[in-house]
């Protein structure tokens, strides 16, 4: 975007939607609720189930005269066919992928639009980590394969994620989306307001290196007195990151990892990031891995500041994605976080020192091949910046 940070808005309402089966009913009911518009931006949309329905709602909604637009991440729709495309064109529906592979292109294929957005008319907003495939909501099932949560969102709030949305439309089109200045926004992140009811903020990281949302982060971990807890399903943070956490568990604060066991789609990253937990475990952190599904959701407890989103705060996210996060401040949202992670923590096994040390040998080795792998493809990136 154009390096502009979003100010923090009263008068919102909030509801943690949790996994698919919830969640995305109730986007498919907004749709269907909709008068003027509907924005959807999203990474990963495949064939299946779920597109079928997700398309219905949006087809059906454009055959009645509202404005559906949809801004798909190229490399993330590989895998949606010709004929769910061509059936959201022929109704009226307004497509748009967001930076199409070329070959010739080189690096430039790595900058991804990972954010999960759908805006409908100017009264609703739902937010999260989420895709369109089979894994987060099969409609014939009852249960999800992948553990995620969305965020619906009611108020003020709404108008930011209209224009983090327009935005990118306008960009992904060759248009200049507005001048400097006409943007609402500010030059520096806004200092943490009181608690208070409906209080919330968008954080974003955009392919211009502005990342106010892992700014943000930092500063929530810096200046926890309590706790702080964070769920990503690819633990590959930053230097930062790492000893923000490590210095909060040496000051007494809790610091909880929910991260992924076994049950992952990307068993190298889940490897690479596991050479961290000798480190942390020593600082104090405790790290939880949760068993029951693939955890896929991203989400931070920081004392009562909540940070819920599509940003997995790993290096390669923020190096290449656009991302975008809520930050709420609100004390029934932060209840809810709550219990959705104290639940995902029961549902997970601690992972102690004695634990480390009693690994298998393939295991030490693939942690190994993979954290070595990685350093050297960051590394090679670092000198090419």
């Amino acid at each position: 975007m154009m390096g502009q940070i979003f100010p923090w808005k009263s008068g919102n309402r909030f509801e943690l939607l949790i996994d698919g089966p919830q969640f995305f009913p109730t986007m498919l009911t907004a749709i269907a609720r909709a008068e003027h518009q509907v924005a959807l931006e999203l990474y990963l949309v495949e064939d299946g189930r779920c597109s079928q329905a997700l398309v219905d709602a949006l087809c059906v909604a454009a055959a009645r005269g509202v404005r559906v637009r949809c801004l798909f991440d190229d490399f993330g729709c590989l895998k949606l066919g010709a004929v769910l495309r061509e059936r959201l064109v022929e109704a009226g529906v307004m497509l748009q992928f967001y930076n199409p592979l070329r070959w010739r292109r080189g690096f430039s294929n790595l900058y991804r639009d990972h954010r999960k957005i759908l805006v409908v008319d100017d009264r609703q907003a739902f937010i999260g980590g989420t895709g369109s495939t089979n894994e987060f909501w099969d409609p014939s099932q009852e249960t999800s394969r992948w553990h995620e949560v969305m965020v619906a969102i009611e108020g003020p709030l709404v108008a930011h994620w209209q224009l983090i949305f327009d935005y990118q439309w306008l960009a992904s089109l060759g248009r200049r989306p507005w001048k400097p200045g006409e943007a609402p926004g500010l030059a520096h992140l806004p200092p943490y307001p009181a608690v208070g009811e409906g209080l919330g903020r968008l954080a974003y990281a955009d392919a211009n290196q502005h990342r106010d949302i892992v700014r943000s982060l930092v500063r929530s971990i810096r200046t926890a007195r309590n706790r702080v807890w964070l769920a990503t399903p690819y633990f590959l943070p930053s230097w930062k990151v790492r000893r923000a956490l490590i210095k909060a568990a040496r000051r007494g604060v809790e610091v909880r990892l929910l991260l992924t066991s076994r049950h992952t789609d990307h068993p190298p990253v889940r490897f690479a990031g596991q050479r961290y937990y000798p480190r942390l475990l020593r600082a104090g952190v405790r790290i939880f891995e949760y068993q029951q599904r693939f955890l896929h959701l991203k989400m931070v407890l920081a004392d009562d500041w909540v940070s819920v989103g599509s940003c997995n705060f790993d290096h390669w996210n923020l190096r290449f994605n656009l991302e975008a996060n809520l930050e709420a401040l609100d004390p029934n949202f932060t209840l809810a976080v709550d219990a959705c992670m104290r639940q995902d923590f029961s549902d997970s096994r601690e992972i102690t020192m004695d634990d480390w040390h009693a690994r298998p040998l393939m295991k030490r080795l693939r942690q190994r091949l993979w954290g070595w792998l990685d350093r050297l493809v960051v590394n090679l990136l670092d000198r090419r910046r």
